[in-house]
């Protein structure tokens, strides 16, 4: 299956969301912080209104019987807030990662969050391998998706990491 048809059927692939593995709390703060992310696209919620919704309601506690994994609140913030700051700079190095055809708008809202999420980490926070973000993202994705969309996020988030290695060498 193309690219092209990963993205166009990536709604009609959503899975129900189970983790793969255990989650760790920073683990549980991701998959919080897309979920927020991905609220924040589809609702138009603020970011004030996002962050006290998750923090007062979702982050470990349990929801329409539903029990949510305990979170690192601080860490989850710093993404959501992260990701809504530097979105302007995120979102054409997806767009770059991507097909031309294919721009970070024009993907389902799950997808861009998790991205967004992934692109902001693997941008700003030099103090997590990236390895790990991309491990950890990949994880997310599988929540959410099955079939060849977590690879795809494998593909954009690696040619991001390899990017800002890039820039990081050519600055040194």
């Amino acid at each position: 299956m193309s690219k092209d048809a990963n993205l166009e059927n990536a709604d009609k692939e959503q899975a129900p969301a189970v983790a793969v593995r255990p989650a760790n709390q920073r683990g549980a703060a991701r998959l919080a912080a897309v979920q927020a992310l991905y609220q924040m696209d589809i609702a138009r919620t603020s970011l004030k209104a996002t962050l006290d919704d998750f923090s007062a309601h979702l982050l470990g506690k349990e929801v329409e019987g539903e029990q949510y994994l305990p979170a690192d609140a601080d860490f989850f913030q710093q993404i959501v807030k992260g990701v809504v700051a530097n979105q302007l700079f995120i979102d054409p190095l997806i767009d770059a990662s991507l097909t031309s055809d294919w721009p970070v708008t024009r993907i389902d809202s799950t997808l861009r969050a998790v991205l967004r999420a992934g692109a902001f980490e693997l941008t700003k926070r030099s103090d997590i391998p990236a390895k790990v973000i991309i491990s950890e993202y990949l994880d997310v994705a599988r929540a959410f998706y099955d079939g060849d969309v977590p690879g795809l996020v494998n593909g954009v988030l690696d040619t991001i990491a390899r990017k800002v290695q890039a820039d990081l060498s050519a600055t040194d």
